[in-house]
Order: structure tokens, then C-alpha cells, then sequence
């Protein structure tokens, strides 16, 4: 299974002549009107079967900027037939107070190549509750939000990882030479021993170490 980081929480995950798309964003040069440094590459010639959309905020939502006539699912919940085979959709919430102040998030699970893997969106609350954590089941590739502000930092991406106990975990949603918002990924990674930094923003889970689990991967940012 091949994997590819657009920065922020935006994937690409190709599998079995399936890709599915995760959180894709458009233009953000409006955030330099509000002093925020925004300098990710566009996203361009990415085609996917599937679109999934973890909540609507524009740094999100952006399903425009994917080809090749995907289905979209965003921001829902259930167990949903899709190209790629059934999705599982589990509410959660964007901070600590129920979604008053962000709004709702959703967490998609899906599998590929035989292999399950989980996106936790922005999701903000204080730990998964035990109806989500088995909604979301058994998972081999976790990728969670660690760069706190609008969503769980270091401590709270830990937690899930020790919840859901998966073979790999990606780091999104932090601090990186390309935006000037949210924390660095340092305090999340002092956590961990077996932590893979890679050269690329793309990787493929044949090549990457299966133990001592969690193996954490850093793909480089794009």
C-alpha cells in the first residue's frame, strides 16, 4: 500500500488499483490576509475512486482539486458502501465541549491491500470514548492529528495510540517548515523509540519496519 502526505492531514492512500483521498485542501493564500503562513504545495493530478472529507473547514474540504470522478463521502457517520468496499464513518468532535466550538469531526476507517487504516481527522476531544475506539476496531496504519491547538496534541495522540494499538502511526497536523501555526511534532516523537523519518513525502508499507510496534513515520514534509 502506497501512502502520500500533501501536508496538514491531506493523504493519498493507493491500494490494490484503489486510491483514496483524505482531507484534500484548495487555494489558501486568503490565511495570509489573517498573518498565517500557509506554504504547502498545491495539490495537483491527484485522481482517486474516493474522497473522504473529515469535517468542513476549507483546509479540508477541498474535493475539487481531486480527478478521476470519485465518490465523496464527507463528513458523516455509519458503516457506507463505497468503491473501495464499506467504510466505517464514526462521529467525533472537533475540541473538549462537544463540538460547540469547532463543530463535528469524523473518523474514517477503511482497508486496502488487506490492511486497515485509520484517519482521525481533526478530532479535538479530550480521549476517544470506549463506543469509538470499538466502532473503529483493530487498525494497522493510524493517522492522527499531534499538534495540538484545534486538535489533540502529543498527549492525546498517545492515548490513541495506546487505545487502538496499531503497527504504524503517521503524524499530521503540525508545525512544519511550511506553515507557521500549530506545534512542532518533537514532543510526540520524544515518546516513541522506533520512530522512521523518511526522505520523501510518499512511502509504501512494504518497505517500512513491522516491530517493535508502534513504528511511528515521519514522511518528510512536502
Amino acid at each position: 500500500m502506497q501512502v502520500e502526505w500533501y501536508g496538514q492531514s491531506s493523504f493519498r492512500v493507493t491500494g490494490g488499483g484503489q486510491t483514496v483521498a483524505i482531507d484534500p485542501f484548495g487555494d489558501m493564500s486568503a490565511l495570509a490576509g489573517r498573518g498565517i503562513e500557509w506554504a504547502y504545495p498545491p495539490i495537483v493530478g491527484l485522481e482517486a475512486t474516493l474522497v473522504l472529507v473529515t469535517h468542513e473547514h476549507g483546509d479540508h474540504n477541498a474535493v475539487e482539486v481531486v480527478g478521476g470522478d470519485a465518490e465523496v463521502l464527507r463528513s458523516t457517520a455509519g458503516t457506507l458502501p463505497s468503491p473501495v468496499g464499506e467504510v466505517t464513518a464514526v462521529a467525533s468532535e472537533h475540541d473538549e465541549v462537544a463540538g460547540a466550538q469547532r463543530g463535528p469531526n469524523t473518523i474514517f476507517v477503511f482497508e486496502l491491500d488487506g490492511l486497515r487504516v485509520c484517519h482521525m481527522g481533526d478530532f479535538g476531544q479530550a480521549a476517544l470514548r470506549e463506543e469509538q475506539a470499538a466502532a473503529i476496531g483493530p487498525v494497522d496504519l493510524l493517522i492522527v492529528p499531534v499538534g495540538g491547538g484545534p486538535t489533540i496534541g502529543a498527549a492525546g495522540a498517545s492515548a490513541a495510540i495506546e487505545r487502538l494499538a496499531p503497527r504504524w502511526v503517521v503524524p499530521m497536523h503540525y508545525r512544519t517548515s511550511r506553515i507557521g501555526f500549530l506545534e512542532p511534532v518533537d514532543e510526540f516523537l520524544s515518546s516513541y523509540e522506533n520512530v522512521v523519518r523518511l526522505e520523501l513525502p510518499a512511502f509504501d508499507t512494504a518497505e517500512l519496519p513491522r516491530e517493535p510496534a508502534p513504528v511511528i513515520v515521519v514522511p518528510a514534509a512536502p
